[in-house]
């Protein structure tokens, strides 16, 4: 790899800048030497031949786009000169024959987990309290309130200090002082912990379960079930008001669709029935600290790499998510189905273009069909609300080099890395087969994660180049830089920096192996992800409209 400039597959068109270069700045690929005619950011793309229009645009060694002008050797690539161009796709044309890494490091390793009674593991040990619809918020945040400062789950509110002490000074008419007022740090506890073998009390509040059409109360039953049979979570607490369209029969008949013989300490209360507020509040307290107590008795035990269920998401990504992040992943991710495991790609506007490699990866016919199906409705039911999965990339993505989405889906999709796609799903349904899934979500990072996390994902990897804070309630989310410069600008966020393979130091299998290394720390729970540690609980349910 050059340290200036990169061509990512033999068959590309364009060269990506891996530094900030400069118009008239020589530089040489294949043999043939470019005079670039303009500055080109790091991240962005550089066309290595001129282009006329019409001309195809190929990077990852797939169809990324169509040159809409002339564009000359050596300039930019950019949503000036070029449009989204995708690749069609049908069904399966070629069999994988896919050689599996090498994990003889790993055989006989473990991580500490929860061992549940349905053979599940989990990477912690959360207690869920649950609204079925929003009219219940306000209650489940009473609960909040009154649990977490006294049970040592509490966070000392460093804002809070802060404005204190402003306060303060402005009473004593010390104005001037404010302007140079430093923050302070804060410990991530007020108090020690009740109750030593539970992670955390989640208070998953949301906008849903009522006044929307019938299939979005029920896929957030579902959503709300596979988060209960989630491995992470002991056990769970259920507000119902009694009239939503969510009734608790629906979530009860999704419990027992996932496993018929559920047996985690399940509380459903309902206000209609309960009477007063407070016999509701006081009831639910109390059940739901008995409930803990029993809860606290799990404690964790080894278990085999195969109990992983790894899901891959990437976020604020930039020109460089597909060369160094996501292939890092990728192969952690390969890693981790080599051994026996499961590992779930999602986010399916950002597949576009890469149809036809995943139906070729897929095992068999009948998931090949499924995802290709699943494909084509989501991209008309966009295209029938006058939108569609070309207006995908954000501001952030283009202005750091992803101008069309067929761009950002091929550097998405290295998340995935090569194995064979095993199973094909849609929003909600569980993922049971040892292997690479594929789950049919949103783009959206937040509305994604909640899904992986819904679907069984006991540890979520999160690239991202720009910088974004995404968590999960249950899961934790290990978020990885795709450059060293985020990784220094945005400590407090990101967990595994990628910048060394852009710089040339280290391979995608070395960053690989540090990753899964670095996974079973963070599964045993010797290591809390940032995300944990700033209690980054993002939890956004897809109503199944149209979100990318």
């Amino acid at each position: 790899m050059s340290h200036k400039i990169l061509k990512v597959h033999p068959n590309d068109n364009v060269l990506v800048a891996l530094a900030d270069l400069l118009a008239g700045e020589a530089i040489a690929y294949d043999s043939v030497a470019l005079s670039l005619i303009e500055d080109i950011p790091a991240k962005h793309k550089i066309a290595q031949q001129d282009m006329a229009p019409g001309e195809e645009i190929i990077m990852y060694g797939t169809l990324v786009g169509k040159a809409v002008e002339l564009i000359p050797a050596g300039a930019r690539i950019s949503t000036e000169n070029v449009k989204h161009q995708a690749s069609a796709f049908s069904g399966k044309t070629k069999t994988l024959e896919w050689q599996a890494p090498d994990v003889s490091k790993w055989t006989d390793k473990t991580f500490m987990g929860y061992h549940r009674e349905d053979g599940q593991v989990g990477t912690a040990n959360y207690w869920l309290v649950i609204p079925l619809v929003f009219c219940e918020n306000r209650n489940v945040n009473i609960i909040k309130q009154a649990f977490l400062e006294e049970l040592g789950f509490g966070r000392q509110d460093l804002y809070k200090s802060y404005v204190q002490q402003m306060v303060a000074l402005y009473q004593e008419g010390k104005l001037d002082e404010i302007e140079q007022l430093p923050l302070q740090g804060y410990s991530s506890n007020a108090q020690k912990r009740l109750f030593d073998n539970i992670d955390g009390i989640k208070f998953l509040t949301h906008e849903g379960g009522c006044g929307g059409i019938r299939q979005d109360s029920d896929a957030l039953c579902a959503l709300l079930a596979g988060y209960i049979h989630n491995p992470n979570v002991a056990g769970a607490t259920v507000l119902s008001l009694g009239c939503q369209n969510a009734q608790t029969y629906i979530l009860e008949e999704k419990l027992r669709a996932l496993n018929p013989n559920f047996s985690k300490p399940l509380i459903v209360l309902e206000q209609q029935q309960e009477g007063t507020e407070q016999e509701l509040l006081s009831r639910a307290i109390k059940q739901t600290f008995l409930g803990l107590v029993e809860a606290n008795k799990e404690e964790r035990q080894p278990a085999p790499l195969s109990k992983l269920v790894i899901g891959l998401e990437c976020g604020g990504s930039d020109g460089f998510s597909g060369i160094s992040a996501n292939p890092t992943v990728g192969q952690a991710s390969d890693l981790v189905v080599a051994l026996g495991g499961k590992s779930i790609l999602s986010e399916f506007p950002e597949l576009c273009g890469v149809e036809q490699e995943l139906i070729n990866r897929c095992v068999d016919e009948k998931a090949a069909e499924r995802f290709a199906h699943l494909m084509r409705a989501y991209a008309h039911a966009a295209e029938a609300v006058g939108s569609g999965f070309d207006m995908n990339p954000s501001p952030g993505n283009i202005k750091d080099g992803l101008i069309t989405d067929a761009i950002k889906s091929a550097g998405a999709a290295k998340k995935g890395g090569t194995s064979p796609v095993v199973d094909v799903l849609d929003y909600t349904e569980y993922v049971t087969k040892p292997g690479l899934t594929l789950l049919c979500t949103p783009g959206n990072d937040v509305e994604s994660t909640t899904a992986m996390a819904g679907s069984g994902a006991n540890i979520i990897l999160f690239t991202t180049g720009l910088g974004t804070p995404t968590g999960n309630p249950v899961t934790p989310v290990i978020k990885v830089s795709s450059n060293t410069k985020l990784a220094q600008r945005m400590p407090d966020i990101i967990d595994v920096d990628t910048g060394p393979v852009i710089a040339g130091e280290k391979t995608i299998e070395e960053m690989g192996a540090e990753m899964l290394d670095f996974i079973i720390e963070v599964a045993s729970g010797n290591i809390k992800t940032k995300a944990q540690q700033l209690d980054q609980d993002d939890f956004i349910p897809w109503k199944r409209g149209i979100s990318l």
